[in-house]
């Protein structure tokens, strides 16, 4: 069953009234047809325009996540490899645990974590760096 038809009326200047008397001289067409569809397409690009839009702010907020995921990821694999390279480079385990023996462990951890913030505000990270690995 075809939808009923429903009557619009509007003004347009000469140019545009000319250019739509042209198109509606093609065989096959009239005012109407042209009008309707140029309607019909117009909506569906502001339609189509508003989904584009909605995805793109999806999509930039995935984008930032993922960001936030890799300098998260950065820095845990920034601290395993220099956890590990340190761990490797002590000349000597500690003795049992006393005074001593735990202040010298907090104050290795200190250094530890002081080394991390640093390779990640200088921006080199120990896994690219070929000189270090090197030696």
């Amino acid at each position: 069953m075809k939808s009923p038809r429903i009557r619009h009326q509007f003004h347009t200047d000469a140019d545009l009234s000319r250019r739509l008397d042209q198109l509606a001289a093609l065989p096959g067409q009239n005012k109407s047809a042209v009008l309707e569809a140029a309607a019909r397409a117009w909506v569906e690009r502001r339609d189509a325009q508003a989904f584009e839009t909605a995805f793109a702010n999806r999509l930039n907020r995935l984008g930032r996540q993922l960001d936030r995921i890799e300098r998260d990821q950065k820095i845990v694999l920034e601290s395993l490899i220099l956890y590990v390279r340190m761990t490797l480079q002590r000349d000597a385990h500690l003795p049992d645990p006393d005074a001593d023996s735990r202040a010298k462990g907090r104050e290795r951890f200190e250094a530890f974590i002081a080394q991390i913030g640093r390779k990640l505000a200088q921006g080199t990270p120990t896994f690219s760096n070929d000189e270090e690995t090197a030696s």
